[in-house]
């Protein structure tokens, strides 16, 4: 099963399921990631920055698309209610101005 890791969280090795979003899978593995649109691709509260394997994602979505066009997504970030793990691995972090104040980040990868 694809693994998605996220560097900056304690226990973060999350395997994907097939058709899962990367939100999904790390909710399903009781991880707390901000989503302040609800998982619909209307903001940018939920980007990852995306390390290692990035080309083991889903293309980009229409909404990943608008947003690098106006500059609120970089294209080493995802959004993970949008990208899909389809094969293999993807390395990760948790970007400084997405994290939540209750969880305890690691200050280096």
């Amino acid at each position: 099963m694809p693994l998605l890791t996220i560097e900056n969280l304690p226990d973060a090795a999350v395997p994907v399921p097939a058709g899962a979003t990367l939100l999904a899978a790390l909710q399903t593995a009781g991880h707390d990631w901000m989503h302040a649109c609800g998982a619909k691709g209307r903001c940018t509260t939920c980007r990852v920055q995306v390390l290692l394997g990035l080309e083991n994602l889903s293309p980009p979505t229409e909404a990943e698309l608008r947003y690098r066009a106006a500059g609120r997504l970089l294209p080493s970030e995802r959004l993970t209610c949008q990208a899909r793990l389809l094969t293999g691995a993807v390395t990760g972090r948790v970007p400084e101005a997405t994290q939540l104040p209750h969880v305890q980040y690691a200050t280096n990868g």
